[in-house]
């Protein structure tokens, strides 16, 4: 009787061994699951890698924009060089341009008298001893001469051809306008600050340089419509540059510093909460992260971040970070 329960014992033993090994052992399905998950990995990994790279490649270096002459030119992007510069503490004034009343003659009929000829209108040049008109006196019934006094151009003309012209009452007005005066309007909170000699800025207004020149005169009086009193300098004017009756605005420095390494006001930009300034490399603008120190209104010193000789986008600069913001919006997608 105990061998055939021995017997039985060990069937069930080796059934139950054989179940065992097949609940472990991975079926054919399983395996082709598994494998199939590990290559869809493997190919998004791929994948991934592969256009990370390809948008690399297509936006080129990060914080880079790549950018021709050609297209700097028509952008008007003035390129400067990065250097020492001198940063000024100022005053605004403004003014308005006045003939040099020291050079500046009006010419009046000795007698009265009917005029017969004109040789001369406004804006036109004249030596010293030309001739401007000619009036028929009422007294002598006699024609005589007008000349001019001194050399310069006509400015104004007050008589027409067969008029009367009085002895009181100026014919023309002759000024040598080589030289001018730039009277600019000082505000009485400013006065203490401002002393003749003290160098000024002109600025008038068609884009070219500023014009250097010294206070000579600052009134004792002032007005009460404007509490503002006048400082005058006055001005060469070689080239005609400077035209008699037009605003201005002046610059008044009040002190100086030399610094080592500046760069214009308009050159910096933020980006990302960063001072940057675009330092042309080849044919890209590479954006340097920048510190800054003291400026005046045209220029910023550099404490860190640019090297002497680094040359920059001084003007138009937005226009680089506009770029800059395109390249960084496509690599984001």
């Amino acid at each position: 009787m105990k061998k055939p329960v021995m017997l039985l014992v060990g069937l069930v033993a080796i059934f139950a061994l054989g179940a065992g090994v097949y609940a472990y052992a991975p079926s054919k399905s399983d395996t082709q699951t598994a494998d199939a998950s590990k290559g869809a990995k493997g190919e998004k990994s791929k994948g991934e890698k592969g256009g990370a790279g390809e948008d690399e490649k297509g936006h080129g270096e990060e914080g880079a924009v790549e950018m021709n002459d050609a297209r700097v030119a028509s952008s008007n992007i003035e390129l400067l060089t990065a250097g020492p510069e001198t940063l000024r503490d100022s005053l605004l004034l403004n003014g308005i341009l006045q003939p040099n009343q020291e050079s500046l003659v009006q010419v009046t009929p000795r007698f009265p008298g009917v005029v017969r000829e004109i040789k001369k209108r406004i804006g036109d040049n004249v030596e010293k001893g030309e001739l401007l008109a000619k009036i028929e006196s009422n007294q002598s019934l006699t024609v005589y001469e007008i000349r001019a006094p001194i050399s310069g151009t006509v400015i104004d003309r007050q008589i027409s051809l067969g008029e009367y012209a009085s002895e009181q009452k100026p014919a023309f007005t002759v000024a040598d306008i080589s030289t001018v005066w730039v009277d600019l309007s000082v505000y009485r909170r400013n006065l203490p600050r401002v002393r003749i000699g003290d160098k000024i800025l002109i600025d008038v207004g068609d884009g070219g340089a500023p014009i250097e020149a010294a206070l000579s005169y600052i009134s004792p009086v002032g007005s009460s419509d404007t509490q503002s009193a006048l400082a005058r300098a006055v001005v060469p004017n070689p080239d005609m540059r400077l035209r008699t009756g037009l605003f201005v605005s002046a610059r008044l420095i009040l002190a100086a510093k030399k610094v080592p390494l500046a760069v214009r006001a308009s050159a910096i930009q933020t980006v990302e909460n960063r001072k940057v300034v675009f330092v042309r490399n080849g044919e890209k603008f590479e954006a340097r992260d920048v510190d800054t120190g003291a400026h005046d209104p045209e220029n910023v010193e550099i404490l860190f971040g640019l090297l002497e000789g680094d040359k920059y986008a001084a003007t138009n600069s937005f226009i680089v970070k506009a770029e800059l913001g395109k390249g960084s919006a496509s690599h984001e997608h």
